[in-house]
């Protein structure tokens, strides 16, 4: 390919349009942590606050199914191996890498260049997880890109450790940690071998009325009432910026809130806004 078709190339990948997948891509899902198992037969790892993305090989899919229209030069040079990650900008920079996701191209090299692919698993290996973190430590350096890592998988001895480890992560700004059975094999779905560990539960509502705001918030948003996919409507009064009571989600948006438990109603405890969801993923699949 002479130099000016590689130009033509490179321009008509630019302009691409995102286009939904065939059907969404299988993903492993996590369960909640639970004290009473031996953390000794885990890795651990950090559970990174992004946009979890699945790369087939030549296509980088959300959990959707939408197709990632990252510039060419992102994933030219990626390996021609299933991973599943997450495209993560940093602690803390939730909104950004959702936008810049959206936004594909036209977000420009510099936003992308802030983005990368934390490889958490390779999907179609057939070996025990203990076997694909040692594959993936071998696969992903060996590409030699920087936006394209593999997460941190580390072992601990017990629960305190565990604990200390989570304390560290979150004083960092950090969301929690990721358990994964060794021995686990992957699969779609809900897994038991598979744990989240946070400080805090969340999940996502749709919006479906606001609130009037008074005192200092008179004129502005006062709180979300929202409904959880089973129906249970609640009203969602924090977390907020100003800018936000502003110009807070628009009614059949779908938001993310963390929340300590639930009453004896089974209304969330505490209920705090995080974040828009405007990626949103389809439901579990089945086990």
């Amino acid at each position: 390919m002479n130099g000016l078709h590689a130009l033509l190339l490179a321009a008509l990948l630019g302009s691409a349009v995102s286009a939904p997948a065939a059907e969404p891509p299988r993903v492993m899902l996590p369960v909640a942590y639970h004290a009473d198992l031996e953390v000794a037969d885990y890795y651990v790892s950090e559970k990174l606050d992004g946009v979890r993305a699945r790369w087939d090989g030549r296509r980088l899919l959300t959990r959707g199914g939408m197709v990632v229209e990252a510039p060419y030069w992102f994933t030219s040079e990626w390996p021609n191996v299933p991973m599943d990650g997450e495209l993560w900008a940093g602690r803390g920079r939730f909104e950004e890498t959702s936008g810049t996701v959206r936004a594909g191209r036209s977000a420009g090299d510099a936003a992308w260049r802030r983005i990368r692919f934390m490889v958490f698993d390779l999907p179609r290996d057939p070996a025990p997880f203990g076997q694909r973190v040692r594959h993936m430590r071998a696969l992903v350096p060996a590409v030699g890109i920087p936006w394209l890592q593999a997460v941190e998988q580390f072992r601990v001895p017990d629960i305190a450790t565990l604990d200390d480890r989570l304390d560290a992560v979150v004083a960092a700004g950090g969301e929690g940690l990721v358990l994964h059975h060794v021995d686990a094999l992957y699969h779609a779905g809900r897994s038991t071998s598979l744990l989240k560990y946070k400080l805090y539960q969340d999940a996502e509502a749709r919006v479906v009325a606001h609130t009037v705001g008074r005192g200092k918030y008179a004129g502005m948003l006062g709180a979300l009432v929202v409904e959880r996919p089973d129906g249970l409507r609640f009203r969602i009064g924090t977390g907020f910026s100003d800018a936000q009571r502003a110009d807070p989600p628009p009614v059949g948006s779908t938001i993310t809130y963390r929340y300590n438990g639930t009453s004896s109603s089974g209304i969330p405890r505490f209920a705090r806004f995080l974040h828009v969801r405007y990626l949103v993923p389809p439901a579990d699949p089945a086990h």
